[in-house]
């Protein structure tokens, strides 16, 4: 999935809030949304908000909360599970976590990470896709742009739906000495990220997490390309932003994104509850 990086202004997010049907927590949607709904928000006067969720009581407080996309990123490898970056998540682990957020049977739309290597041919792509959406995913997101068209084209060939990744790609951090790099600061950078932008929109993907893309570029993908853009660490301009919810609410507190404002201290919360207890037993 991705680093965790800079979020637009949470006033001009777009989180679908509604009315309760279940006797639940306000906010809770009987419409079901889809990929279809996400694109149709590109068009909307706010912007899309769209968080991390690894299991089920998160995805449901989420999606009573009216975010709009959960995504079962491959970041619960550093803070679910303690590996050093995205490129120790296996396909398994994967499927755990996205049949945990099925579970919540949310109205959001869950969209779970390919892991990687679980995409470099079009057959293992297809396998890959179609494991995840028996596990719980209504569809799957990629990191890369032209290179990948081909395992892009096969997943949605069957029916699944892509979300896709550009910019700095966590899955290839080791490839760049595992630096996390602004991607588009000249015109080389740009003209490439245009390119794998146009691959996208070739393949139809019903949209794009643009992460570390200069604000400019960011802007100009946005502006030209008709998928939705997810930001993150790109700038204002992005139809929505994503942010690691671990981050949002401090549950990680051993590390936090400079550009982050918690807006609880769980971990400290945990701590001193923790704390309370065992001293009063």
């Amino acid at each position: 999935m991705f680093l965790r990086h800079e979020c637009r202004a949470e006033s001009r997010l777009f989180p679908l809030v509604r009315p309760s049907s279940r006797g639940e927590s306000p906010g809770v949607n009987p419409v079901k949304i889809t990929s279809n709904t996400i694109r149709s928000m590109k068009a909307g006067p706010r912007r899309i908000a769209a968080l991390t969720a690894y299991d089920y009581p998160m995805a449901r407080l989420l999606d009573e909360a009216g975010v709009p996309i959960l995504l079962v990123g491959d970041s619960l490898g550093m803070v679910v599970l303690g590996y050093p970056d995205t490129t120790h998540v296996t396909l398994a682990e994967m499927e755990h976590h996205v049949r945990a957020v099925a579970r919540a049977n949310p109205s959001a739309l869950v969209v779970c990470d390919l892991p990687y290597h679980s995409y470099l041919t079009t057959t293992q792509a297809i396998a890959s896709a179609q494991r995840l959406v028996t596990a719980g995913a209504e569809a799957v997101k990629t990191e890369g742009g032209r290179e990948i068209l081909p395992q892009i084209r096969a997943i949605q060939s069957v029916g699944i739906p892509v979300m896709g990744h550009l910019g700095m790609l966590p899955q290839h951090v080791l490839e760049e000495g595992g630096k996390y790099s602004i991607k588009g600061k000249d015109e080389a950078g740009r003209a490439k990220l245009l390119d794998d932008a146009a691959a996208l929109a070739e393949a139809d993907v019903f949209a794009v997490v643009l992460e570390l893309v200069t604000p400019p570029v960011a802007e100009e993908i946005t502006a030209q390309f008709p998928f939705v853009t997810i930001g993150i660490g790109s700038g204002p301009d992005c139809d929505g932003q994503i942010l690691v919810t671990h981050d949002l609410t401090g549950a990680f507190p051993w590390f936090t994104p400079k550009f982050v404002q918690p807006k609880l201290r769980l971990g400290e919360d945990v701590r001193r509850a923790a704390r309370e207890w065992a001293d009063g037993l």
